[in-house]
């Protein structure tokens, strides 16, 4: 579970099948005194994968800074480079994301998520299928 704000806009692709994968960077921050009682705050750079409907909602309505929960689960993939050394990356993929974004209507009044019902806290459909090959992203 995290909560952070995006780094940069949902990148999404399709892949065989017309089945979206979107990718994007998101930032949490943790702040705590040290025994001096100076505030430390630290950033964690993390790398979320959403797929199906949860990659296209992300499209749609995140963007660069938007405050956002996932609910996921951690995998690492590896892969050879054109050299052939081995690379390994980690990332969330999302099973659960809820818009926390406070946003205002065209009356000026403010509600969490977005217009409509069934948008915030959407969860993804059966997991992805495990791809044969690299994502090109």
């Amino acid at each position: 579970m995290l909560i952070g704000n995006l780094g940069k806009d949902p990148d999404v692709q399709y892949l065989e099948g017309n089945i979206a994968v979107a990718k994007f960077s998101l930032a949490t921050t943790e702040t705590y005194k040290d025994r001096a009682g100076k505030l430390i705050s630290q950033t964690e750079w993390h790398t979320v994968v959403l797929w199906r409907g949860l990659a296209e909602l992300a499209q749609k309505y995140l963007h660069k800074g938007s405050l956002v929960y996932i609910e996921g689960r951690l995998r690492t993939r590896s892969w050879e480079d054109k050299e052939g050394n081995k690379k390994f990356a980690t990332e969330v993929v999302g099973d659960n994301l809820i818009m926390l974004d406070k946003r205002t209507d065209i009356h000026g009044h403010g509600f969490n998520g977005l217009p409509g019902e069934g948008l915030e806290g959407m969860s993804s459909e059966d997991a992805p299928p495990e791809p044969n090959q690299d994502l090109p992203f």
